[in-house]
């Protein structure tokens, strides 16, 4: 049987009024007008339309298949009567002379309405992806994600870099998630990993003389599901650049990815360069956070020599944040629900009072501030209807809690935020080294692989909690877009950098022997970056959740409920890999 077609659903107007054609596709629905006359719709990829049942004979057809099974119409295409100027092919309707059923659908109910199903349970929509996937809603952000993907290779081909794949199979190594593990059949004992990023590699092509690399790289990762970030695997644009530094980097995002949200984002506005950096302590001390929302205008204040000694407990010996609201009209219910999102997102509450309009404090801590008011007044500058957002804590937890807070209070006042825009910048300068807050110990802060600022002699002078390193961060409303930097490629400078947190020379070669080898034959200064790809996208269609974006993304467990993964395996499987599963012993 063939099974041709001569138009898709999409396609035919009224200007193919009296043509013969044939159009294939899923059945969607049926209206119902008597026995012998019904308005049927027939959905493809490409679009719907609608096809006129008026005979009982191509009733009794319909009759017998069940919504969803995929049929083929032969007939006329004739001008619709009660035309639909929101489709495409509203002018027209095809009177089928021949209907013929390829697939058919086994089962009267479905688990949901298909142009419904972004309504239903994620893990219902996730176990039947593929008729979930059918909703134009779902599919064209799929679409769309295909469009962007293309767009942003063909951009980084004309602005020379050369696209390589790098191995999927590979080794261990210590960049800051956990591996998945791949059993090595001949080599008992051995294991391969799925490989967190291409770092290493692309690394190592700098070193091999390859000026300009790029792929649409996977990327695997063992770690839990947020709503910015799918479990297992993700995507990322992975780039760089020999004899860069950290301006060439910038440059050529800059050129790359605003034209790319302008064309496909649901806002029509995107930042232009050169991006807005922010040094790393600058933003945690001005938004809270290093990947500050900068549509929204407000900032904090440190109120911590102000109010210390108000007598308001939860103040006393803290760092004390603020952020001034002019405008705000929220009601004592709503403020109520912000400080409760807050207490949700960072286990640590938020506090806050107003300026009514006869210039009095009230509400909230007001009570506290009656023997301050006027200083409190003037050192905030605050005016009468100014609303004042309060965190408390040492100085991280405090900084911390105030960004959720910002974020919060800006997206509740349209006042403070931009809308339809989506707003760049780049987090800059970070720090080298950090304490570790589970070990206590001197510990890397960002990327082990970063060239620091000063090199050499910064790392052998400075206290290292005072050294920077050329580590910057790509951010997007609100939402990391990437980090990158530029390498250390000197193994000298290397080597300190690693003893620093406790590793030596034996410990580098054996953690990152070809990296460091390579280098060890000279090689090139080199930069680079890797913006995730999912993360654009969702941006991009304006979705809430990266699930929305990938087409068969797994649950909020790691698990993949439509193929079963992760399932159980034979014996002899285990057994060709030396692999033993063992049951924990019950207390």
């Amino acid at each position: 049987m063939v099974q041709s077609r001569t138009h898709n659903c999409g396609e035919l107007r009224l200007a193919d009024a009296g043509k013969d054609v044939t159009v294939v596709g899923w059945y969607e629905n049926i209206r119902k007008v008597s026995k012998n006359l019904g308005f049927l719709i027939l959905r493809d990829f490409y679009g719907t339309t609608q096809v006129v049942i008026e005979t009982e004979d191509m009733m009794s057809v319909i009759d017998s298949v069940n919504k969803e099974s995929t049929i083929q119409v032969t007939g006329v295409v004739r001008e619709r009567s009660s035309k639909n100027a929101e489709l495409p092919t509203g002018e027209i309707e095809v009177v089928p002379s021949k209907i013929e059923v390829l697939g058919k659908c086994r089962y009267n109910a479905l688990p949901f309405e298909i142009n419904q199903s972004k309504d239903a349970d994620e893990n219902t929509r996730l176990k039947y992806r593929y008729l979930d996937l059918r909703n134009p809603a779902v599919k064209g952000n799929i679409i769309l994600r295909s469009k962007i993907v293309a767009e942003l290779r063909n951009k980084m081909n004309s602005l020379g870099f050369m696209e390589i794949t790098t191995p999927i199979l590979t080794c261990s190594s210590p960049e800051g998630a956990r591996d998945y593990l791949v059993p090595a059949r001949n080599h008992p004992g051995k294991f391969y990993a799925l490989p967190q990023a291409p770092q290493q590699f692309k690394q190592i092509l700098m070193a091999s003389g390859f000026d300009r690399y790029f792929q649409i790289a996977p990327c695997f990762r063992d770690e839990d599901a947020r709503a910015d970030r799918s479990p297992g695997e993700f995507y990322q644009l992975d780039m760089e650049m020999a004899f860069a530094s950290q301006e060439d980097v910038f440059s050529v995002i800059e050129e790359v990815l605003p034209p790319v949200f302008a064309k496909y984002g649901v806002y029509s506005n995107a930042s232009k360069a050169p991006f807005v950096r922010i040094p790393y302590l600058e933003s945690m001390d001005k938004y809270g956070t290093d990947k500050p929302d900068l549509r929204i205008d407000l900032v904090l204040t440190d109120a911590t020599e102000l109010l210390s000694g108000c007598g308001f407990g939860p103040f006393e010996g803290q760092t004390v944040k603020a952020i001034v609201v002019d405008g705000f009209t929220a009601t004592r219910k709503q403020i109520d629900a912000i400080c409760a999102d807050v207490e949700v997102a960072t286990a640590n509450k938020a506090y806050w009072f107003k300026v009514d309009e006869n210039g009095e404090i009230t509400g909230g801590i007001a009570k506290f501030l009656q023997n301050i008011k006027e200083q409190v007044i003037n050192t905030l500058g605050l005016k009468p209807g100014d609303f004042v957002g309060l965190t408390a804590g040492k100085k991280l937890v405090a900084q911390k809690t105030a960004g959720v807070l910002r974020r919060l209070l800006g997206a509740a006042s349209e006042k403070h935020m931009k809308q339809n825009t989506y707003e760049f910048c780049w987090i800059v300068d970070f720090p080298m080294y950090e304490i570790g807050e589970e070990s206590g110990e001197l510990e890397f802060c960002h990327n082990p692989f970063s060239m620091p600022q000063g090199g050499m002699d910064a790392l052998k002078n400075k206290e290292p909690l005072d050294i920077l390193a050329y580590q910057y961060d790509l951010v997007c409303n609100g939402v990391e877009l990437s980090s990158g930097a530029v390498r250390n490629h000197d193994p000298e400078i290397m080597i300190e950098a690693f003893r620093l947190v406790g590793l030596g020379e034996d410990d580098v070669k054996a953690k990152f022997p070809a990296m460091y080898n390579a280098f060890c034959y000279g090689a090139p200064p080199h930069a680079g970056i890797a913006p995730g790809v999912d993360r654009m996208i969702m941006l991009i269609c304006g979705e809430e959740s990266i699930r929305e974006i990938i087409p068969f993304p797994m649950n909020k467990n790691a698990m993949d409920v439509m193929m079963g993964a992760p399932a159980t395996v034979d014996q002899k499987q285990l057994d060709d890999v030396h692999i033993a599963i063992v049951k924990e012993r019950e207390e």
